[in-house]
């Protein structure tokens, strides 16, 4: 048998294997997933009124940030509503998490959905405040259900606009902004925009990914080259030496 080329990559044969390596690949989506797999049989197994009380306990609602601001930050990410709904997160999960997460690496990833998810809630909570505060909401929305993970999927679907290229990207870019934009522009409710929130820390995620790096160094390596090295010795006017014509004063390298 041939042995692989070097550089070159082959795929595993073994979907056991390859689903391994996948979630190894990308462990912050996986045990995310994980927690909320437990919360959701936890409260499809709970009794009707003890579900109502976990869900609305561990909100990120005006109440509990007032009552517990850090936890409530913190624990609403883990949770979902409904949990029949728990397949199609899985399938969100994999998509745009994973992905992100394998492309910018653990840490960048944890900061931007992290990040996002903070901003959105705390902003669109604050949206809600001011609404009840004008009387265009009742005072019954400081204990409003706001549980969930879709203010992070929504900073990760703006980051993985990145990942594709053209002209891929332009039509994911286009169907992102349709599908977080038709619902703000027509009655638009507090989580709509959380979402608008969430999307635009996805998008300003830019220098957090490895094509912004790239780019970077490449403009690094651009800025270093000496404006006569592209044009040769010639360039350089009549008295020029070549490099391989040493001078009286050339003693060492530099």
């Amino acid at each position: 048998m041939e042995p692989p080329r070097p550089g070159v990559r082959t795929r595993c044969a073994n979907p056991l294997v390859w689903a391994k390596e996948w979630v190894r690949s990308s462990p912050g989506t996986h045990i995310w997933l994980l927690v909320i797999g437990v919360t959701s049989l936890v409260v499809a197994s709970a009794s009707e009124g003890l579900g109502q009380f976990l869900v609305h306990r561990t909100s990120s609602n005006i109440h509990e940030l007032n009552e517990h601001p850090l936890p409530s930050l913190l624990i609403s990410g883990f949770w979902i509503e409904r949990p029949a709904s728990f397949l199609l997160y899985v399938v969100m999960f994999e998509l745009l998490h994973a992905n992100v997460e394998r492309w910018t690496g653990t840490t960048r990833w944890l900061l931007t959905v992290g990040g996002a998810h903070i901003a959105a809630t705390l902003a669109s909570q604050e949206l809600v405040l001011l609404a009840i505060e004008g009387h265009r909401l009742p005072r019954s929305m400081t204990h409003v259900v706001d549980i969930g993970v879709s203010y992070g999927l929504a900073a990760a679907a703006g980051v993985l606009t990145y990942r594709l290229r053209p002209p891929w990207r332009y039509g994911y870019l286009a169907v992102v902004l349709v599908f977080f934009g038709i619902p703000l522009l027509t009655g638009a409710s507090f989580t709509d925009f959380g979402h608008a929130i969430a999307l635009t820390m996805g998008f300003a995620a830019w220098p957090l990914t490895p094509a912004a790096a790239a780019e970077a160094g490449e403009a690094r390596e651009a800025g270093e080259m000496p404006p006569d090295a592209a044009h040769g010795p010639e360039a350089a006017g009549p008295g020029a030496r070549s490099p391989a014509e040493p001078g009286p004063q050339d003693g060492q390298e530099r």
